[in-house]
């Protein structure tokens, strides 16, 4: 017999715990709601979300809709969207998640600073993040897209100009190691004439689960990380746990579980991102207990 754990730390964090508690709160009163984007980045949640009536658009089908709830996930929306759903008569559900618009306040009134002030425009504002994500183009909008996104230490590298003032933030699930070995990098780096600052702005809620997840993955022979294929957050916790137990497997759904990954197994650990919901880590245990 298997000896299956599922890890207690893993599982929707505070912010996606928010966005699909007012979901489903919203519709339970009946009539329709929108949602502006995958509420989580996992399709069997949002599958399961889809059958109680919530109805996923992007932000081309926003400009033709009128008179309608649209709700706004927890990776929080430029202002433009804001406008267009004023202009549009659409009562906003604001799911967005504390931290993320508590940074974006941040940036707004930095982005705004340096256009009102005798700044001739050459201050960098910089977010370490992940190009295209929605919490990072939520961020950039605070900017009028000025802002410079860098994925890494070699962009930080070929984008910015370290003759020139910079401040830089974080997209809040990136990670903290990373984080600061580009602040260490910029300070080394930086022209004496220039001035720099950063703000951590990364969720320890996410960022802790890297150390721990890593502890949960060592403690078994086989580990099955749970996540979508769009959790940028659930492929960055996945290679932590590869890292340190090659014998971890990436799967979405219980029947991709294959019966040859547990022959000679005695302990198995199920552990997830920020984005998988804690019913589907039990589905996958029982699908092992029951069916493999």
């Amino acid at each position: 017999m298997f000896k299956v754990e599922i890890d207690e730390g893993s599982g929707f964090c505070f912010g996606v715990t928010t966005a699909i508690q007012k979901a489903e709160e919203e519709l339970a009163r009946g009539g329709k709601l929108y949602c502006l984007g995958d509420i989580v980045h996992n399709g069997m949640e949002c599958e399961r979300l889809r059958k109680m009536g919530l109805v996923t658009i992007n932000h081309d089908d926003l400009h033709h809709l009128h008179d309608v709830k649209v709700l706004l996930r927890a990776h929080g929306e430029p202002p433009q969207t804001y406008e267009i759903a004023k202009q549009n008569n659409i009562e906003i559900i604001d799911a967005t998640c504390p931290v993320v618009l508590k940074l974006q306040k941040r940036i707004k009134r930095e982005s705004d600073a340096t256009v009102s002030s005798s700044d001739d425009g050459s201050k960098q504002i910089v977010i370490f993040g992940k190009k295209g994500h929605a919490e990072v183009l939520g961020l950039v909008g605070q900017t009028a897209g000025r802002a410079i996104v860098v994925e890494s230490l070699e962009e930080v590298k070929e984008k910015l100009d370290f003759s020139k003032d910079i401040v830089l933030y974080s997209q809040t699930t990136k990670s903290l190691t990373e984080f600061r070995d580009i602040i260490d990098y910029i300070q080394t780096h930086l022209s004496p004439t220039a001035h720099f600052c950063s703000y951590d702005t990364i969720c320890r809620q996410v960022a802790n689960r890297m150390p721990y997840i890593r502890a949960f993955a060592q403690r078994h022979d086989l580990v099955l990380f749970v996540a979508g294929t769009k959790s940028s957050n659930g492929h960055a916790l996945y290679e932590e746990c590869r890292k340190v137990n090659p014998q971890t497997k990436l799967i979405e759904r219980p029947d991709q579980i294959q019966p040859e990954w547990l022959q000679g197994i005695h302990t198995i650990g199920i552990c997830g991102a920020t984005s998988t919901p804690k019913w589907l880590m039990e589905q996958c245990q029982t699908y092992i207990l029951t069916r493999v």
